[in-house]
Parts: C-alpha cells; structure tokens; sequence
C-alpha cells in the first residue's frame, strides 16, 4: 500500500521559513518522479514543484521559484520542500504527491494526507 506522511507545517511570519518533509513507504521510491502540490482555502489543486528520480532535475511553479526548494533523500524514502521568504499567498495545505508520469508532468497517481501551513503575521 502506497503510503505518503507529510510533515513540518504550522503557523509562519511572513518572510519565514519552513522545511516541509514527507516520509514515503509500499513503493519504491528512488525509481520513481515526486512532486508537491497545494490547496489554499476555496481554491483547487496547485502543482508546486517536481523532482526527477535523482534528484538533478527539478521544476518549480512560477509562483515559488527563487523562494522554494524541492529535494529527496532517495537513501531514507523522504521528500522535503525548503520553502523561504513566505507569503501570506503561499497558505494552504501542502501534499506530496507520487508522479509517475515524470517530474515536469502536473499529474500524480498517489498523494498524501497533507499538512497545514499558515503564512501570517
């Protein structure tokens, strides 16, 4: 069974930072691409940003680039999203999602429970 458990969410100031982790189990981890996406309230789906099965690659949306960074330590099954200088826009759930489709493909066949961060003062 495909697990994905996120964690590191909370209440932030604006220009903080937090580090988002999400533990991965029931698939093999390194072989496949990840990617984050986020819900703000009363809004859809917003892919975030994607990482190849290496890591080398990485691809960001617009709205993060610069501010976020997307990494995996393929060793311990873990994602983790570094997300820095923070907007009150940047407000929702957070969820790592299993992208088999490849890392710059807004799609995903597995996502996790999510976690909740707050960006406000």
């Amino acid at each position: 069974e495909v697990q994905l458990v996120e964690s590191g969410g909370g209440l932030v100031q604006p220009g903080g930072s937090l580090r988002l982790s999400c533990a991965a189990s029931g698939f093999t981890f390194s072989i496949y691409a990840m990617s984050w996406v986020r819900q703000a309230p009363g809004k859809g789906l917003e892919w975030v940003s994607g990482i190849n099965i290496g890591g080398g690659s990485r691809i960001y949306a617009d709205s993060v680039k610069g501010r976020f960074t997307i990494s995996r330590d393929n060793a311990k099954n873990t994602l983790y999203l570094q997300m820095n200088s923070l907007k009150p826009e940047d407000t929702a759930v957070y969820y790592c999602a299993k992208s088999p489709y490849g890392y710059n493909v807004e799609a995903y066949d597995y996502r996790g429970q999510g976690t909740q961060v707050t960006v406000s003062s």
